[in-house]
């Protein structure tokens, strides 16, 4: 008998698989479970994320009272903050330099994170101990860590002894924006690798196996097993990495210091705004940053598919 005539008849029906659906009245117990959440997140981030957009739209002017003398503060509803914001000149290089840090320190963190994630899911004697080792740079505040490389980078650092020269670290100019990258890697890397262990975990060793009998590479086999089966949780660490380095405030700060042009990024320009009292234009600044953080996140789950909700093709029963 050939394969043709095993097929089906035409007459026949390939049913797909049905979607998951949701169970009838269980809408509202839901609801009521998640009300609460919803209710802190609207008060925690809702409500501050609505008050700075509106506050980004007040316009403050200051006239003298002819009739007192005194100077009088008059407020008002319009672009004027945004335009001062596009068109003056602080607004590109801190927007290149939070950018440049998001490419740099997330493509480091990616490489070395997978790196650390391979060894860790190895079994060796001594590997909760490394893991452990691992993880110390992740579990430091961020502000002791922007502290320690402080001192590494000192001009008669540890650094400068390594390389056998002196550099200004803390100066203006590329090394300054290396040390941020630097000190970034080191610190997140181990998240990285972190969820890429958890995504190894779930690979079974079958698979493994059947490569090795198939007489499979290692390389190859990393490129065809171990790679498009940790996507998932590879793409959703990438995702939460480059959101947080846009927003990055602390370590620069720590780190190089305040109004360093080399390192100055939109958080640290809206920062220095709010504290010299000029809110609308602090607000601008962080509305700007707010809705460039939502695009890239928008883009990167078009371009990359991250599954942030859970969404699943359905039970194939």
């Amino acid at each position: 008998m050939s394969v043709l005539s095993k097929a089906p008849p035409h007459s026949a029906v390939v049913s797909r698989p049905p979607r998951a659906t949701r169970r009838a009245g269980t809408g509202r117990p839901a609801a009521a479970l998640l009300s609460p959440t919803l209710l802190v997140l609207g008060l925690v981030a809702g409500y501050p994320v609505l008050a700075a957009f509106r506050l980004s739209f007040v316009v403050s002017s200051e006239s003298i009272d002819p009739s007192t003398g005194f100077t009088v503060t008059s407020t008002s509803y319009g672009l004027d903050n945004y335009a001062a914001v596009f068109t003056g000149e602080r607004f590109l290089g801190p927007w290149w330099n939070t950018t440049s840090f998001a490419l740099a320190s997330v493509t480091l963190e990616v490489l070395i994170g997978v790196a650390m994630a391979l060894v860790m899911h190895q079994a060796f004697r001594g590997r909760a101990l490394v893991r452990a080792a691992i993880l110390v740079p992740w579990a430091i505040p961020t502000a002791i860590s922007g502290l320690l490389w402080k001192w590494i980078f000192n001009s008669q650092g540890v650094a400068n002894e390594l390389l056998g020269v002196k550099v200004l670290w803390s100066s203006e100019g590329f090394q300054a924006w290396l040390s941020v990258v630097i000190a970034d890697t080191w610190k997140t890397a181990p998240f990285i690798g972190l969820l890429v262990l958890a995504g190894l975990q779930m690979i079974p060793g079958e698979l493994y196996e059947a490569a090795r009998v198939d007489g499979a590479s290692s390389w190859r086999t990393f490129w065809r097993i171990t790679l498009p089966l940790v996507r998932p949780a590879l793409v959703v660490a990438v995702l939460f990495r480059l959101l947080d380095v846009l927003r990055m405030f602390d370590l620069p700060y720590v780190l190089v210091g305040a109004r360093k042009h080399s390192v100055e990024t939109l958080s640290m320009v809206a920062f220095e705004e709010m504290s010299n009292l000029r809110f609308g234009t602090a607000a601008a600044y962080a509305s700007v940053l707010f809705l460039y953080i939502a695009v890239v996140a928008f883009a990167f789950v078009k371009l990359f598919g991250a599954d942030l909700i859970g969404r699943g093709t359905g039970n194939p029963q």
